[in-house]
């Protein structure tokens, strides 16, 4: 008889703490698959590439990125054999932000402004009179032409932009009629003024962009501002997360939607070897964070690409160890394993609780929420919250329901495309939230390791779960 595995659980205050170091260093997409790959190396992943034939063995960790936007991690389990399942977590690196043009340069009444274009459907009034900074990545040129060209991450921590609203004493109606702005004139962000730019001198050339920026840019960089190419920029919130509220119970950060979900993925992935080992685990531990949700996923790198199948493809039909796979060993894994759907989730609003259906509240701190929909609008079954449940035993993890109004619209995840494109069982959870898509949100410190450690134990029990679950023959 083996022993009794004694479950551990996550200290939710200091991982409350870690997130806040996790998402500052994360304010776009690239930084975000960074800081995912530091978390990782350091935790004796070995990274790969796509470009590669794959040799991997049992118990071994590994990842690799896509478009360093987008990045997957997995743990060969010891006990794995060709045909065995992948117990995956899926969730998004992108958060709804404003991006810089490609095009940006404006001036208006003596303002030097950048033009930006809304990424995903923000609440864009709050970005308003906040302090911006910029982040993304810069391809850098070489001095010759047939030289390298370098993909670098630039982040400008600095509140360098701001989009100043109209004072009410020239919109009266404002106080009446609401807060009205048309998102392509007025949510266009001031650099600085042009009769003195930032750099001490004036634009003296045709550029895409000011000189200014394209500066500051350079010097962040420490490389010259002609050898710049062209660049992903988005604009970000230089205030800093923090954890507020009279019990230190909220943190209130930028970004939740969807770094939260991605964090406690990488954590749960990392802690479930570091803590418990991978050596009697049958399947493949799989971390997949896609980027591009936010506009519907179809691109390269997003969740309605190839990147999960042909990364669930390679490793069925991999060499492990020797053991070479059988022939309908993908098809095979698919019906054993199991799709994790992570993305936030509505917390019941403290002004706005009509807004919810009245037996479907979740509240934050409360623990992680089951979201469900009959439409399919979530991937979630019977099936697949009663493995769920089951996982959560195991660490006492408490569960929340959420379905939406009747009157009221419902959102969706990649958990529907993933599981309709593979024919996993698929699940939809996340972490109760206020303010989604706002630039800066709200949810709880406690769920932050209640969320760690069901997916820590999701990696650990999923297999023996699935083995009393008997649906079809």
């Amino acid at each position: 008889m083996g022993t009794l595995r004694q479950a551990s659980t996550t200290n939710s205050a200091a991982a409350a703490r870690d997130f806040l170091t996790f998402v500052r260093a994360a304010p776009s997409p690239f930084h975000a698959v960074a800081e995912a790959r530091r978390r990782l190396e350091a935790a004796g992943f070995v990274a790969i590439s796509e470009r590669d034939a794959w040799s991997v063995a049992r118990n071994g960790r590994y990842f690799f990125t896509r478009n360093q936007s987008s990045i997957v991690a997995f743990v060969v389990g010891g006990a794995y054999k060709s045909g065995n399942g992948f117990s995956i977590i899926g969730a998004h690196t992108d958060s709804p932000c404003l991006k810089v043009k490609p095009l940006s340069k404006k001036e208006t009444a003596g303002y030097l402004k950048v033009g930006v274009e809304t990424y995903g459907g923000g609440l864009w009034n709050t970005w308003f009179d906040r302090d911006l900074g910029i982040a993304g990545r810069v391809l850098i040129k070489s001095a010759t032409n047939d030289g390298p060209i370098q993909h670098r991450l630039v982040k400008i921590d600095e509140p360098i932009l701001r989009i100043p609203t109209l004072a009410i004493h020239l919109d009266r109606t404002v106080g009446t009629e609401g807060f009205k702005f048309n998102n392509e004139t007025h949510l266009t962000p001031m650099l600085g003024l042009a009769a003195k730019s930032l750099n001490g001198s004036a634009d003296d050339k045709p550029l895409k962009h000011h000189a200014a920026l394209l500066n500051k840019i350079a010097t962040q960089l420490n490389v010259n501002a002609d050898d710049i190419g062209d660049f992903e920029l988005c604009l970000y919130d230089t205030h800093p997360s923090t954890i507020g509220g009279i019990a230190d119970e909220f943190i209130f950060s930028a970004r939740l939607d969807n770094l939260m979900s991605s964090y406690c993925a990488i954590e749960a992935i990392i802690k479930s070897v570091k803590e418990t080992g991978s050596e009697s685990d049958s399947l493949v531990r799989v971390v997949s964070l896609f980027d591009n949700e936010e506009v519907g996923s179809q691109t390269a790198f997003g969740a309605d690409s190839d990147l999960l199948e042909v990364t669930l493809r390679r490793l069925a039909g991999a060499v492990v160890d020797g053991q070479e796979p059988g022939r309908t060993a993908f098809e095979q894994s698919l019906t054993r394993s199991f799709l994790i759907s992570a993305d936030m989730a509505h917390a019941v609003h403290c002004n706005y609780s009509e807004k919810h259906e009245d037996n479907h509240r979740p509240s934050m701190n409360k623990g992680i929420v089951i979201k469900q929909n009959a439409n399919q609008r979530y991937a979630t079954t019977a099936v697949t919250t009663t493995i769920l449940r089951e996982v959560a035993k195991k660490r006492n993890v408490n569960l929340q329901e959420f379905v939406v109004r009747n009157d009221s619209p419902c959102g969706s995840t990649i958990g529907p495309m993933l599981s309709a494109k593979l024919g996993l069982r698929t699940i939809d959870v996340g972490n109760p939230q206020l303010s989604m898509h706002s630039i800066r949100e709200t949810c709880g410190v406690e769920d932050v390791g209640s969320a760690i450690d069901l997916f820590q134990s999701f990696f650990e029990d999923f297999a023996a779960i699935d083995r009393r679950i008997s649906v079809d023959l």
